[in-house]
């Protein structure tokens, strides 16, 4: 098989083709808005349509304390009728904020912690065929119980179903299908591969203990 020289430089560019007509399929009071654009290809030609989820962006948060335990919250998702594992997250709804931020408050809202370190792991387009949202994933490090003040959970998130997972076995549940959100997976696969630079030299920790199915 012929070898094939890696490209200099693999990364997404920016572009835009020409939008020769735009409409409004659904748009309110909330964030989030649904619309019909027809596209041309940038040489001309006949208009196709595509419909776009317009999206500000969110932000997932991977709480892990000392003893390499995660926080999720499994929760109730309507479209896909399950329950689904999840971790802290939440819209980037405020014009300009810093995602860090958005991360920061989220998880205090949602899980009642705050953290006193921060890493961004991945920033990843959640489905760029169909919406423009930005996922930005980070680690919480150096967990402690915070005061989410007069905020109330409500609607599914009241019933949310918080439990602190050992890594390795939210690792092992990912892997064989068990917890299936992607952004979950993003981030759980994003620190496996960081583990040992991210750990290094914590107190208490001790790196990969390995998996069902597969060395450590």
């Amino acid at each position: 098989m012929p070898t094939q020289d890696p490209a200099p430089d693999l990364r997404d560019e920016p572009e835009g083709w020409p939008v020769v007509a735009s409409t409004d399929l659904h748009r309110d009071h909330w964030v989030v808005a649904l619309r019909g654009d027809e596209v041309t290809l940038p040489t001309g030609g006949e208009a196709f349509r595509r419909i776009v989820l317009e999206h500000p962006g969110s932000v997932i948060v991977l709480g892990v304390d000392e003893q390499e335990r995660v926080y999720t919250q499994a929760q109730y998702r309507h479209p896909v009728r399950h329950r689904v594992v999840e971790l802290p997250a939440g819209l980037c709804d405020v014009p300009g904020e810093d995602p860090v931020e958005v991360a920061r408050r989220e998880l205090l809202e949602e899980a009642a912690l705050v953290a006193e370190e921060w890493t961004h792991l991945l920033s990843t387009w959640s489905s760029p065929g169909l919406s423009d949202e930005r996922i930005h994933i980070y680690l919480a490090r150096g967990l402690r119980d915070g005061d989410r003040g007069d905020f109330e959970l409500v609607h599914e998130e009241a019933l949310l179903e918080a439990r602190w997972v050992p890594f390795d076995e939210l690792l092992a549940a990912v892997l064989d299908g068990r917890v299936a959100d992607g952004p979950v997976v993003q981030a759980v696969l994003a620190y496996e591969v960081r583990r040992d630079e991210l750990t290094a030299g914590r107190p208490g920790t001790t790196g990969r203990t390995g998996i069902a199915g597969g060395a450590g």
